[in-house]
């Protein structure tokens, strides 16, 4: 009861209308309806009642679009609703709010880790279709169904294409194909994609193989044919220009050959057109060695005319025309000496000058002399000509490759020297540009130190490599001079406003400072400062003055000392500018000598040091990266003494770099190691991220998988062995009770089982029963039953349900398993029905002190199998015997009452002629006797043409 006063309601009367009236608005969901707090009684009662559950729906009102908002378009789905403390139906509808938001949200959550796995790159993951326990339904389902399937679909693709590219890139395989079934739209573009480019890439290698090889043998008539564009279009005109030259350099170095040595037309000399480089040179010494033949060969007939007079016994027998026939009837003495070495000297010629073979000699037998010094000049030519072409095909294969290390050693003169020298000194520019470009990229793209770019297009290799670093510098100096420039700008449109914000290092830094500091400045200067700022400062217009006409005092020495000013800064800025730029183009031997104090004196000071810091920097991250990048030798590091700040944390990323790579790469070698050792105890620990991560979880996935296989096979080695063992065992056996007792006894030891019974399935009473047949480990009075019926007990259960039961934790006083020295209860007890063909034949029950694993139960659930064999061979086996036993009497006493038939009839006919009638009763007699034996001997008959029976009963 509410206290109240004379004026007000008394304890039962209750306003309807304003009651109605605030129901009417409450319906409406109008919660600012309230009845009077001033009413008493039964009345105040109500309005109080009536006012909490307004209260209460208005909160739940609220707490609801609370819910909406943070859940549905803040994104923070952990909010839940709550109304304090509340109970029943209210409770209820915010437990059913929660839970609507709960399973909204775990399948969006779960969809969100599957899809951050894939943006990840790990594939492995699916969205599970079961949330504690609820399976999903409906759109949920289909969701998750279809989000597995594209990242199944993912994971086909991307192991696909992993397949081709590794064959193709990297093992060199061609023709390989990736296969992704079940693939469409985008992804189906991708596969068949992949599968364009190794296709083109096989055709292109192979028919680049199949033209070289033909090269390397002699053939050059051949040439690239198949369809190629980019870098291998220049490829495919290189080597057919390079086969067109071949066969050109061919053809003329034959024909003076053949002119020379065979049709004697001296003079001649080889014409290729086109040619430069090696095969220059090889044209260029054939003509030289075809002029020094002509020159020597026509020197030698005019002083062997005056030698062949003083011997006439031996004469030219070749074949010879033109200037060289006239030759043949000078020196006919000279000619079998001739012909020997004629054809070395030939062969030599033709090998190094015209079948680009090197490294032939020739081998002159018997000559003496002139002829002598002459085979060995030609081996000489030969040789160093071997030798020349060889060292610079090497080096020359070298810079293509990108190798810039190698240089020409070999000894040579003229102009096979010039060519040395040229080729040396391409090598030592080659090197010095790769190692400029890659330091001038890096001190402008991420030291903040400007330098020019690098255009080289259609490289690959090394020089792509370099072009790369150039390009990332290029990057980073177009954001930061776009951004000063758009500052510049503004300045020199009168907006002081703005200011340079790029993030920048080093002395662009610096120049960022100084424009902004400008800026400041030109805010608080009048026109004429202004400009003179603007055009010094912003435009770049240094040596600007101030021209101010009609001032004085304060004003004209304000000017005076803006001059001042600007004369200054234009000297220090030039010296600065000439610093900075010679810093961009990787001189830094240069230092700022320009005189200033105080700040800017400290300024000089400042990029002194920063010059002499980089200096140290570039040379030591270099090493580094050397040492680490290209040598292979890990542990290296950077040791740059006196930077701080910056140039500090880059010295030490450097150096972090290095380490994490050199921890990264041991630990993954000392863990494959030990994998190749058969250790897969092992697994990689060092900390990694990245690429290196997923190699790391890649690894470590592989030694768990080959762990798991590993222990896979040891179980299935071991469930073969023993299935084998115990197949072996009972193989032959005719006894039950022995089987029985062999299975328990060799089956205990196996499992392992400390306890076992074997139940027998006898169905020759009116109902089938389980009798015990054998057992192990059990003492008399432990209470075992000799028999159960079917579903009695575990025992017949498993023998009703033809199914496994398997009994985990049994209660202390189950049973015990015992010794002479104690007891202890089982942990595992399992039920065995042995099955033939769906039919039961026994039951063997089983108890462990320890639990059956899987490997067991696998084991028990074949060995049944094999024991029902086992046993329905037995069976078998005894009703054949039985059979065969109760056939031998049927027939031995068949066999007797046969005789003792016939006897009778001998006796019969005797006595037939002197007594018909007895005859004829003798004959109804033996009628009577055949009628029950035609049943059992139709059942000899029938077991002797048997065929399942054995070979004994038949």
């Amino acid at each position: 009861m509410r206290p109240g006063n004379g004026s007000r309601l008394n304890d039962d009367q209750l306003d309807s209308k304003q009651l109605l009236a605030a129901l009417t608005a409450f319906k409406r969901g109008d919660f600012s309806a309230h009845l009077p707090d001033d009413w008493t009684g039964v009345a105040g009662n109500i309005a109080d009642t009536f006012n909490d559950v307004i209260r209460i729906n208005e909160r739940l009102t609220k707490e609801l679009a609370r819910i909406s908002r943070v859940v549905g378009k803040e994104g923070r789905i952990r909010q839940r609703a709550s109304l304090g403390e509340q109970s029943g139906s209210w409770a209820e509808a915010m437990g059913s709010v929660n839970n609507l938001i709960e399973d909204l949200v775990q399948p969006t959550s779960e969809m969100a880790r599957v899809i951050g796995a894939v943006a990840r790159g790990d594939l492995s993951q699916n969205m599970a279709t079961e949330i504690e326990g609820r399976t999903l339904e409906r759109d949920f389902l289909r969701t998750a169904k279809i989000v597995n399937t594209m990242v199944n679909q993912l994971s086909a693709f991307a192991s696909e294409v992993t397949r081709v590219a590794r064959e193709v890139g990297t093992e060199g395989k061609l023709g390989g194909q990736a296969n992704v079934k079940g693939v469409a739209g985008t992804w189906k573009d991708l596969t068949e994609n992949v599968n364009l480019m190794a296709g083109n890439l096989t055709d292109q290698v192979r028919n680049i193989a199949t033209v070289t090889t033909a090269v390397a043998t002699g053939d050059l008539t051949k040439k690239i044919t198949v369809d190629v564009k980019g870098e291998f279009l220049e490829l495919k005109d290189t080597i057919n220009v390079m086969v067109d030259q071949l066969r050109s350099f061919a053809s003329e170095v034959t024909r003076v050959a053949r002119e020379v040595s065979s049709e004697g037309i001296l003079g001649g000399q080889a014409h290729v057109e086109g040619v430069s480089g090696t095969w220059k040179d090889l044209t260029d010494s054939v003509n030289f060695m075809a002029r020094n033949l002509t020159e020597q060969v026509r020197n030698i007939a005019a002083v062997t005319t005056a030698v062949a007079k003083g011997d006439l016994s031996k004469k030219i027998t070749v074949n010879v025309k033109g200037e060289i026939l006239e030759l043949k009837n000078t020196i006919n003495t000279m000619v079998d000496q001739l012909g020997s070495f004629a054809a070395e000297v030939t062969r030599v010629a033709r090998e190094v000058g015209t079948d680009g073979k090197l490294g032939g000699q020739a081998d002159v037998r018997g000559v003496a002399g002139t002829w002598k010094d002459l085979t060995e000049s030609v081996n000489s030519m030969a040789g160093n000509l071997t030798a020349q072409v060889r060292n610079i095909a090497e080096v020359t294969t070298a810079v293509a490759s990108g190798d810039l290390s190698k240089k020409i050693t070999v000894d040579v003169r003229g102009e096979i020297l010039e060519l040395k020298y040229t080729i040396n000194t391409m090598v030592d520019q080659l090197r010095s540009f790769a190692s400029e470009v890659t330091r001038v990229a890096r001190e402008v793209g991420s030291e903040g130190k400007l330098g020019g770019q690098a255009d080289v297009r259609g490289v690959a290799g090394t020089w792509k490599d370099l072009t790369n670093n150039v390009n990332t510098m290029a990057g980073n100096l177009t954001a930061q001079v776009r951004n000063i420039a758009e500052v510049t700008t503004a300045v020199a449109r009168g907006d002081l406003s703005k200011k340079v914000t790029v993030d920048v290092k080093g002395e662009i830094l610096e120049l960022k400072n100084t424009v902004n500091t400008m800026v400041d400045q030109l805010n608080s200067f009048a026109s004429e400062v202004t400009r003179v700022a603007r055009e010094v400062g912003t435009e770049g217009r240094l040596g600007g003055q101030a021209t101010v006409k009609g001032v004085a005092g304060t004003w004209k020495d304000l000017t005076e000392s803006v001059n001042f000013m600007a004369g200054n800064l234009t000297n220090q800025v030039r010296g600065i500018a000439k610093v900075v730029t010679a810093v961009a183009k990787g001189e830094l031997n240069k230092k700022l000598l320009v005189e200033a104090k105080g700040e800017i004196g400290e300024l000089a000071d400042t990029i002194n040091n920063m010059i002499d810091t980089l200096a140290i920097f570039a040379d030591q991250v270099t090493t580094v990266a050397r040492e680490v990048g290209v040598e292979g030798k890990l542990g290296g590091q950077a040791s740059v003494p006196g930077a701080a700040g910056t140039w500090r944390d880059l010295t030490d990323n450097v150096n972090r770099l290095a380490a994490n790579l050199t921890t990264q790469l041991r630990a993954i070698a000392d863990v494959a190691t030990a994998v190749t050792k058969g250790d897969l105890i092992r697994s990689i620990q060092v900390e990694a991220q990245g690429e290196v991560a997923v190699v790391k979880d890649n690894i470590n996935e592989m030694i768990r998988n080959l762990k798991d296989t590993t222990l896979r096979n040891e179980e299935q080695d071991w469930l073969k062995t023993n299935l084998t063992k115990f197949t072996r065992m009972l193989q032959g056996q005719r006894d039950v009770l022995t089987v029985a007792r062999l299975i328990l006894s060799e089956l205990a030891p196996v499992v392992p089982a400390q306890q076992g019974v074997f139940y027998l399935l006898d169905k020759s009473g009116l109902e089938p029963e389980l009798k015990l047949l054998a057992s192990y480990a059990c003492r008399e009075q432990s209470g075992v039953k000799t028999s159960f019926k079917l579903g009695e007990s575990l025992i017949g259960q498993a023998a009703l349900e033809k199914q496994r039961i398997l009994l985990a934790d049994a209660p202390s006083d189950y049973v015990k398993v015992s010794s002479a020295l104690g007891a202890a209860r089982p942990m595992n007890i399992m039920v065995l029905p042995i099955l033939f063909e769906g039919e039961v034949k026994a039951v063997m029950e089983l108890s462990s002190l320890e639990s059956f694993n899987s490997t067991h139960q696998a084991f028990l659930d074949q060995l049944t199998e094999s024991i029902g064999i086992v046993l329905n061979t037995i069976e078998a086996n005894t009703r054949t015997e039985n059979l065969l036993s109760q056939s031998q009497s049927l027939a031995t006493e068949l066999q007797n009452r046969q005789e003792e038939l016939q006897k009778t009839n001998l006796e019969l006919a005797e006595k037939a002629r002197s007594n018909l009638a007895k005859d004829q009763f003798l004959a109804m007699l033996s009628h009577e006797l055949r009628t029950p034996l035609t049943p059992v001997l139709a059942s000899a008959l029938a077991l002797e043409t048997e065929p399942a029976l054995p070979q004994e009963i038949h």
